[in-house]
């Protein structure tokens, strides 16, 4: 018992020597902060259950790169229908009264009706922006990117998408004035 104890131990210092490249493997590879997570929890917990006596991982570090990447790729294949709500949710500020309607559940009718409102309003909004602001808006806003996946992903300059994304925050702020003053004042 006491060299399971032990094992169990040396596995969990392997993982936290790791645990920084471990991350950021992982989060350069998914679209948002919870995905990442989950991802390294879910290796987390099977290098746990696959270390045994008759199997044991020699090479710690190898062995979660090698079971990220797996798991990466089956996500992958999984079909992906995660609600635009969910892509976006930790990708906004918290605090702001704006993203608390876009991101809470409604507790309430008028709640749930000023929701349905201003995602109505933010997907018109979107739809009016010229194409290529709204991408680089929705990937890195909405959907988790980085500018610099984003530039790998389209092969556009990182400075390009960041005008396009400043442009595109530029339209919304002008577009959605009305909206934002009406669902902050008190």
């Amino acid at each position: 018992m006491a060299n399971a104890m032990q094992r169990q131990n040396v596995l969990l210092a392997s993982l936290e020597a790791c645990q920084r490249r471990l991350r950021a493997f992982i989060a350069r590879r998914t679209h948002s902060t919870a995905e990442a997570e989950d991802i390294f929890q879910e290796i987390s917990y099977r290098l746990i259950k696959a270390d045994s006596y008759l199997n044991p991982i020699e090479h710690v570090s190898a062995w979660l790169f090698r079971a990220a990447r797996n798991e990466l790729v089956d996500r992958s294949r999984k079909p992906h229908d995660m609600s635009l709500t969910e892509m976006a949710a930790d990708s906004w500020p918290e605090g702001d009264e704006l993203a608390d309607i876009l991101f809470s559940p409604p507790d309430s009718a008028e709640d749930a009706y000023l929701y349905q409102l201003v995602w109505e309003e933010l997907a018109a909004a979107l739809e009016e922006m010229p194409p290529l602001q709204r991408e680089a808006f929705e990937k890195t806003e909405l959907q988790g990117y980085s500018f610099k996946q984003l530039a790998q992903e389209t092969g556009v300059a990182v400075d390009t998408l960041l005008s396009r994304k400043h442009q595109a925050v530029q339209f919304l702020r002008v577009r959605l004035q009305w909206l934002y003053q009406a669902v902050t004042e008190e």
